[in-house]
C-alpha cells in the first residue's frame, strides 16, 4: 500500500505544473476572452434596449402627432362647415333682400299702373260725359227730321 501511496504522490506532484498551467489558462481566459465578451454582450444588450426604448418613444410621439393632426383636421372640417353655413345664410339673406326689392318694385309699378289706368278711366268718362250731349243731339237729328226737331 505504501507503494500505491508513493505512486499517487508522484502523480500528484507531477500534476502540480499541469494544475498551475490550467489555472493560468483559466485566468487568462477570464481576462482575455470572457471579460471582453461579457462586456460586448452587455453593451449590445444596452444598445438594443436603448434602441427599443427610442423606437417606443418614436411610436408614442407619432401617435401623439397623428392624434393632433386628426384633431386639427376635425376642427378644420367644423370651421369649413360653419363657413359654409354662414355663406348659405348670407346668400339666403341676399336672395330674400333681392326678392323683397323686386316685390316692392313690382308693387310700385302696379300702383303706378293702377293710378295711370284710373286716370285714363276718369279721362275716358269725362270724355264720354262731354261727348254724350253731342252724341244725343246728333242722334236726335239723325232720327228726327229737321223740321220735326223744332216742334218738340
Amino acid at each position: 500500500m505504501q507503494e500505491i501511496l508513493q505512486e499517487t504522490a508522484k502523480f500528484l506532484i507531477g500534476s502540480i505544473p499541469t494544475a498551475l498551467l490550467f489555472m493560468v489558462v483559466v485566468v487568462a481566459y477570464q481576462f482575455l476572452v470572457q471579460g471582453p465578451l461579457s462586456a460586448a454582450l452587455q453593451r449590445r444588450r444596452e444598445l438594443t434596449e436603448g434602441a427599443m426604448e427610442e423606437a417606443r418613444q418614436a411610436i408614442f410621439h407619432a401617435e401623439a402627432r397623428a392624434a393632433e393632426y386628426a384633431e386639427k383636421l376635425r376642427e378644420a372640417r367644423i370651421a369649413a362647415h360653419k363657413m359654409r353655413e354662414q355663406r348659405l345664410k348670407q346668400l339666403h339673406s341676399e336672395r330674400d333682400a333681392a326678392l323683397e326689392r323686386a316685390r316692392k318694385a313690382a308693387s310700385a309699378k302696379v300702383s303706378e299702373a293702377k293710378t295711370t289706368v284710373e286716370g285714363e278711366v276718369a279721362a275716358a268718362r269725362n270724355s264720354i260725359s262731354a261727348s254724350a250731349g253731342d252724341l244725343a243731339s246728333l242722334a236726335v237729328r239723325v232720327v228726327l227730321p229737321q223740321g220735326a226737331g223744332g216742334s218738340l
